[in-house]
């Protein structure tokens, strides 16, 4: 008889701490699950299967959000840096194989990349007695709206649009005291002539654009 109380107890103790243990897991389980929300008069209320699925994504991105956040980019490879250094060598390359060449019986001036000509323009030439030189030069003054002074009344002219020199100057010649180059005019009607002290004449827009397309150090092969 003692024995059937003591088996009885012990089963009404394992009943009794089922019973707290589903308690206590309907009690957490329904406090971690959302409630009804007011808004605007209109009850709604999210399905426990829409809560966990939220919470399953929220989960999933906040641990992509974090490691994007925190993620260091990589260097390039070895391979990459090569060939970003070969690109820029390259692309250095070409600007600097430039050279321009005057064909003084043309009348015109060729701009070239290597063996390619990328642009041609018409030009005015040395008059008799102030014949353009010929040879081998390179650019070694660039100026933007240059004055100019005539080299036999001394007469200087202010820069501006009336300037005898225009909108752009390009020197590649001088005896240590008078230059020769490239430059704009005023007279847009006279490039194509022998009218220079020497220079080569031609139109603004033109030489703005030569301007451009050359820097210092750029040789100028200038033949008859």
């Amino acid at each position: 008889m003692v024995r059937n109380d003591s088996l009885v107890r012990i089963v009404m103790l394992l009943c009794f701490g089922t019973a707290i243990l589903s308690l206590t897991l309907h009690w957490r389980i329904s406090t971690s699950m959302p409630k009804t929300v007011k808004n605007s008069g209109v009850l709604s209320k999210t399905e426990p299967e829409d809560f966990w699925g939220q919470q399953i994504r929220r989960f999933f991105f906040s641990v992509g959000k974090d490691v994007t956040e925190n993620s260091v980019p990589l260097p390039p490879s070895t391979t990459q840096t090569a060939s970003l250094q070969k690109s820029e060598a390259k692309r250095l390359h070409a600007s600097s194989q430039k050279k321009v060449v005057v064909d003084l019986s043309l009348r015109r001036v060729y701009v070239y990349r290597q063996k390619t000509v990328i642009a041609s323009y018409p030009i005015g030439v040395g008059k008799k007695g102030w014949e353009t030189p010929t040879g081998t030069f390179e650019v070694m003054h660039m100026q933007k709206y240059p004055a100019w002074q005539h080299p036999i009344t001394g007469k200087v002219f202010a820069a501006g649009p009336n300037s005898p020199l225009g909108e752009r100057w390009i020197g590649f010649w001088s005896d240590g005291h008078n230059e020769i180059g490239f430059h704009g005019t005023p007279n847009s009607e006279l490039v194509g002539s022998p009218v220079s002290h020497g220079c080569l004449r031609m139109r603004n827009p033109d030489v703005r654009l030569l301007y451009e397309q050359i820097s210092l150090g750029v040789p100028v092969q200038v033949r008859k």
